[in-house]
């Protein structure tokens, strides 16, 4: 039961616990999963306090799930001003902390630093897991590296703000806390009540960094995204935003998707500005009603135009939030977190919305379904583009202004259920300016997250690369934007861009009607490839195959299939010289004795493909047993010009 909720009163409203038993659907459990649960009961017979410390084990997947139970059991309201969701003590152990800190448009960059006698505290005050520092952190050995070493993962399934705390006591033990921060958080627990910590998934290896990753990659796959959408193929999508921003109409959009449709699009998502009074980001949030002043034709009209193309239509909503200028908060303006009497803290323009008020979600929850309802949807993609300030809830009493920061996220997980519920079929992509909201909470009721509002493939390379340590690729939101870029104005080939977003669920984000022929053409091209390996990127083992040395001069990643029959191997070359060093990638996971032929290649040598194979054809036909691959590596040949990248697939002969 979630915290401050009676059981007699629970029926499921609030949130599901993605993995534990709590969860009144389990669909957290995937149906060859071995589970195991353990329940240690403490008691505090003076202040007559029962906790529950739940485990799930998880056998095949080699990960343990954590949650705790606290029953006020006394005849006397007691305040939690702590309630963690796990605490593992590591005992003779000299050890490495490596977080995931960052800031909007620079999300999930790894920092390494040895575990010492003071407090490490990762932690996000701003009332979602952030931009700026990610609830998963990794500990282990001095000499750990990707392929050798022992590690500890331990990942927070929350959304809101948290803490992550390390600390190497006087006895050399060292001690890691995860849960919700304590900043801002204090619950009331009346008579009989009971509050639910999130959940902690962890894990252990000593196998290097990249066998932990693997064990995140796939219980998060199989176990804590929406089983709706863990299986199907998703659509490579063309969303409008970089293309346009708000200057746009029905018969613009209509233009957009013949034009995404003839370049191999298979849907089209339509972003901010379709309702309301927006034609800027000063007005309208909160006002889900199609603005008719700009899609004449309206929204049903749009949507029965992408679907006679053989396309999908998705849309983008921000619910949490609400404009001033709004109808919305001129009727209620009680719903906005504000403080009483004092002028409200303003982040581009917009305030967030009381989620922890009933009526609130109710009022979401219509006005999105009636959307919903009026046209064929198969998409939205769910923004969050500010922080919390000013948490102060009208809704509720002085004593329970502590619990509105977690009562609001539990708020949005309802939102997010409900909708889920009455329409099974809308896939919800995570957003919140870019990734401030990336964690495994938000990805039980959306399969994929945008991954950033950066969509500048160089600096994609480290923003990918620090996401894939806890998060698998088909979760990562990426795709290729126009060139120059909008946010650094550098200069990338079109398919350097298309084999980093590859890297990740795939789409474009700029406007189709400005691309050439021998663009489309290209673009066509990416499309084939991607899906020709769609399984291959979004369930094979990720692989990171470049460390930060390395990274000065290229970037590689690569992806191995379960089985080992088939391989991709990715390189982006960042700092072109010349007479260049010789660059050797050396795979992993393959199999040793089996041979492998490379049976295609694409490169931002390529200009215009009329079949195929691009100027790398003559890699095509390369023939290197399991063992070469893996111990020697594959040598590329010099690479030049901006920002070169190339890609192979090997697949195995026998």
């Amino acid at each position: 039961m979630p915290g401050g909720i009676k059981k007699s009163d629970f029926h499921g409203y609030y949130v599901s616990y993605p993995l534990s038993s709590v969860s009144p659907y389990r669909r957290g459990h995937a149906e060859k999963d071995k589970v195991d649960t353990l329940k240690i009961y403490l008691e505090d017979k003076v202040a007559k306090v029962l906790v529950v410390l739940s485990y799930q084990v998880f056998e095949e997947k080699d990960i343990i799930s954590r949650y705790s139970v606290i029953r006020n059991e006394s005849d006397a309201d007691i305040f939690l001003n702590k309630a963690a969701s796990a605490c593992l003590d590591l005992m003779g152990k000299d050890l490495d902390l490596i977080h995931f800190h960052g800031r909007h448009a620079f999300e999930r960059q790894p920092e390494r630093c040895r575990v010492g006698h003071e407090i490490h505290r990762i932690s996000s005050k701003r009332g979602t897991s952030s931009h700026h520092n990610n609830p998963f952190v990794i500990l282990c050995d001095r000499n750990t590296d990707e392929w050798q070493g022992e590690s500890y993962g331990i990942m927070l399934m929350y959304s809101g703000e948290h803490a992550e705390e390390v600390e190497k006591d006087q006895a050399g033990t060292i001690r890691v806390v995860s849960g919700i921060s304590d900043d801002h958080f204090l619950w009331k627990l009346c008579e009989g009540e009971e509050f639910v910590t999130p959940e902690v998934m962890l894990a252990f290896t000593d196998n290097g960094l990249s066998e932990l990753s693997l064990r995140f990659h796939r219980i998060i796959r199989e176990n804590v995204c929406p089983k709706e959408f863990r299986d199907i193929k998703r659509p490579v999508l063309m969303n409008n935003w970089e293309g346009t921003y708000f200057d746009f109409d029905d018969d613009k959009i209509m233009d957009i998707a013949d034009s995404a449709k003839e370049a191999g699009c298979e849907m089209l998502v339509l972003d901010d500005g379709w309702f309301g009074a927006r034609y800027d980001d000063h007005a309208g949030l909160g006002d889900w009603v199609v603005n008719r002043d700009k899609l004449k034709k309206g929204m049903d009209a749009i949507a029965d135009h992408v679907e006679s193309l053989g396309m999908k239509f998705g849309l983008w909503f921000e619910p949490e939030m609400v404009n001033e200028d709004s109808d919305l908060y001129r009727a209620h303006p009680d719903w906005a977190l504000t403080d009483p009497g004092r002028k409200p803290v303003m982040a581009r323009d917009q305030l967030v919305l009381d989620m922890s008020r009933p009526e609130v979600i109710e009022y979401l929850y219509e006005s999105i379904s009636t959307v919903f309802r009026s046209a064929k949807i198969s998409y939205i993609k769910w923004d969050f583009n500010r922080s919390l300030s000013n948490v102060f809830s009208r809704g509720l009493s002085a004593d329970r202004q502590g619990e509105v920061a977690h009562r609001f996220v539990l708020g949005s997980y309802r939102l997010m259920e409900r909708l889920r519920e009455s329409f099974p079929d809308v896939m919800i992509e995570g957003c919140s300016g870019g990734g401030g909201r990336f964690d495994a909470g938000i990805l039980f009721y959306s399969p994929q997250i945008w991954c950033s509002d950066n969509t500048e493939a160089i600096n994609r390379l480290k923003i990918q690369k620090g996401t894939t340590y806890g998060y698998p690729v088909s979760t990562i939101g990426s795709h290729v934007s126009a060139s120059p870029n909008h946010q650094t104005g550098r200069e990338v080939p079109l398919m350097t861009r298309a084999i980093v977003a590859m890297a990740g669920t795939f789409g474009y984000e700029l406007d189709p009607r400005t691309l050439s022929a021998d663009e489309k053409a290209m673009i066509r091209r990416q499309i084939d490839v991607f899906n020709r390996y769609y399984d291959l990127i979004q369930r094979g083992m990720y692989l990171r195959l470049s460390d930060e040395l390395d990274e000065e001069y290229y970037t590689s990643w690569g992806f191995v299939s379960e089985d080992k029959s088939e391989a991709l191997l990715n390189l982006v070359v960042t700092d072109v010289r010349a007479n260049p060093e010789v660059i050797y990638i050396r795979m992993r996971n393959l199999d040793p004795e089996a041979m492998y032929e490379v049976d295609n290649c694409i490169s931002s040598c390529e200009k215009v493909p009329e079949n195929n194979v691009g100027e790398k054809a003559d890699v095509i036909g390369q023939v290197f047993s399991g063992a070469a691959l893996m111990n020697a590596g594959y040598a590329f040949e010099p690479m030049f010009g901006s920002y070169p990248a190339i890609q192979l697939h090997f697949r195995k002969k026998c």
